[in-house]
């Protein structure tokens, strides 16, 4: 990659961040092995008030290694992790990493036929999971069919504090599921029984896969992008560099993201563990419990989605919590709303600063300042060692000046090896140039003088309307611009005489109504006539990804039934 003083954002640097700083590439586990060196007493995880420091929880890290090892998994086999948030999750995480093995995140929310072409896709012959319906009725009849050789039973009530692990069993009995004990399944502290006497493995962290973490990518076909240990690691070294306000042994991170998802993977869990840092785990998402925890508990950094800062900023009780302690906030995933980071910042003191990634780049590509300018609308500048392109949308290769909108791709060494088994969408997705491996993300962007970049929309969400586009994200802008409107999504729906039209999906805040009639009156200030949604369906709620974004393909698909 060239020279860093060639890119138009660097001069837009914050004085302390270096574009071309040296970010060291390595095994995933040393982090964790680093922070236990320098920290072993430190508490590194607090599940609903139980806690494991750093030194007791490599010591499970290397116990559950060598039960892996015992049950015959070697380098490059796959380990499945169909978990919620809990202790176990990064036990065996760290435990795979750690003897060459990739793990496999699957979504606990999949349904059963999800679950299934994930695990023949990836090869996945071993399963960790919680003894809960919820995910052990999806794996029993794999089992039964021979297309999984072991599950690894993680129980709830193990990793409870005191009292919950008393009343648990007695109050979630029927969420709790009793496990064949036959030789397809093993208790999880009958894995960990051992020394911790791990057999070495060489990794090689530009070589060698790490992860895989499947994704509907450009295409909505799930894809397994292939991250190697070095993709991680300079990811997590990125994201410190990116927030040189952070301090090492001291920060305390709000985990309400699933870890399944690549976004919490990296900047909720291995950011911690390069920080050595705490987390406060939190299996789910509960406004009041989240709320509680920040008031109680004081976390200093707190990733998250719009949609859970919204919620936060709508909480009627909130005058009774301190949220204050929160110094840091990261947000990804969707559009954030500017009235949103306004509100949120004030109540907490906090810097919210939006962010953009993908899980074929580990995920983080650019962000806003932590320490310097946010501009309002944009996913900020690209991080250290990271290249963003604005390419033509007819040839896909021609790089287009600043000012000027096109397809936004990435070069860096986030960026994913490839899609597993996927050689055609790998070569569709990656471009081999002279200035290195760039990657289409599908969507429409254009960078700014400074160097900042800003979003238009999804490639694939656009909407062609009697042959003019209109891209969802800007009407959704100017539809939050209204005081009742709480969430919003636009999309493109089938007519039959232009093709396709807006159509407006809109949640209003509690307390407040607006109709059609005076919505579109409202937006003819703000939008052109062929923008303005032709239909608008009020809902009470709208539907989120596991990760809490809205969805416009849940919306789309019930239109389709």
């Amino acid at each position: 990659m060239s020279a860093p003083l060639s890119w138009p954002w660097t001069a837009a640097y914050p004085p302390s961040v270096e574009w071309g700083a040296l970010l060291p590439a390595r095994p995933v586990c040393e982090l964790l092995d680093e922070a236990a060196r320098d920290y072993p007493d430190a508490v590194f995880i607090d599940f609903l008030g139980k806690t494991y420091t750093y030194l007791q929880t490599l010591d499970i890290v290397r116990r559950t290694a060598r039960g892996l090892q015992d049950l015959g998994v070697q380098k490059g086999d796959r380990v499945g992790l169909f978990l919620p948030n809990t202790p176990y999750y990064v036990f065996l995480y760290y435990a795979a990493l750690r003897i060459g093995a990739v793990v496999v995140n699957f979504n606990p929310l999949y349904a059963a036929p999800e679950v299934e072409h994930q695990i023949l896709d990836s090869g996945c012959r071993l399963m960790a999971t919680v003894d809960m319906p919820l995910t052990y009725d999806k794996l029993k009849p794999l089992v039964e069919r021979g297309l999984l050789e072991k599950v690894i039973i993680c129980r709830m009530v193990d990793v409870l504090p005191w009292p919950l692990a008393l009343f648990y069993p007695l109050v979630k009995r029927r969420d709790i599921r009793r496990v064949p004990a036959d030789a397809a399944h093993m208790d999880f502290f009958r894995l960990i029984a051992n020394k911790g006497d791990v057999a070495p493995v060489a990794i090689d962290p530009h070589q060698d896969l790490a992860v895989l973490q499947y994704t509907g990518g450009t295409t909505g076909t799930p894809k397994g992008a292939m991250l190697s240990h070095a993709n991680l690691s300079v990811n997590v070294e990125q994201a410190r560099r990116w927030f040189p306000n952070t301090r090492r042994g001291r920060e305390v991170m709000l985990g309400v993201l699933p870890f399944f998802h690549v976004f919490a993977m990296t900047v909720v869990l291995n950011v911690t563990v390069l920080l050595a840092g705490k987390i406060l785990m939190l299996p789910r998402f509960d406004l009041k419990y989240l709320i509680r925890t920040i008031h109680k508990k004081r976390p200093t950094l707190f990733p998250a989605v719009p949609t859970i800062y919204t919620a936060i900023t709508l909480y009627k009780k909130l005058g009774r919590y301190n949220l204050r302690s929160i110094r840091s906030c990261i947000s990804g995933g969707a559009p954030l709303p500017v009235e949103i980071k306004h509100a949120f910042e004030s109540l907490t003191g906090c810097v919210l600063v939006e962010g953009y990634g993908l899980s074929e780049t580990s995920p983080i590509v650019c962000a806003n300042p932590a320490m310097g300018v946010n501009k309002e609308g944009s996913i900020g500048l690209p991080l250290p060692g990271t290249c963003v392109e604005i390419v033509s949308m007819e040839d896909r290769r021609t790089v287009l000046p600043q000012g000027q909108t096109g397809e936004l791709c990435v070069r860096g060494p986030q960026l994913m090896m490839g899609y597993w088994n996927q050689p055609q969408e790998t070569a569709e997705g990656i471009d081999e140039t002279p200035e290195g491996r760039r990657f289409h993300t599908g969507d429409i962007a254009f960078m700014d003088a400074d160097g900042y970049v800003f979003i238009v929309d999804r490639l694939k969400d656009m909407i062609t309307a009697g042959g003019y586009k209109v891209w969802p994200r800007h009407v959704e802008e100017a539809l939050y611009q209204h005081p009742a409107i709480e969430e919003c999504v636009v999309a493109g729906v089938p007519d039959p005489y232009r093709g396709q039209t807006v159509k407006a999906y809109v949640k209003c805040r509690a307390g407040q109504t607006v109709n059609a009639q005076d919505l579109k009156a409202f937006l003819k200030e703000r939008l052109s006539p062929i923008q303005i949604p032709k239909l608008i369906d009020f809902r009470e709620s709208l539907p989120k990804t596991p990760i809490g974004k809205l969805s416009r393909k849940l919306l789309l698909d019930a239109e389709k039934k």
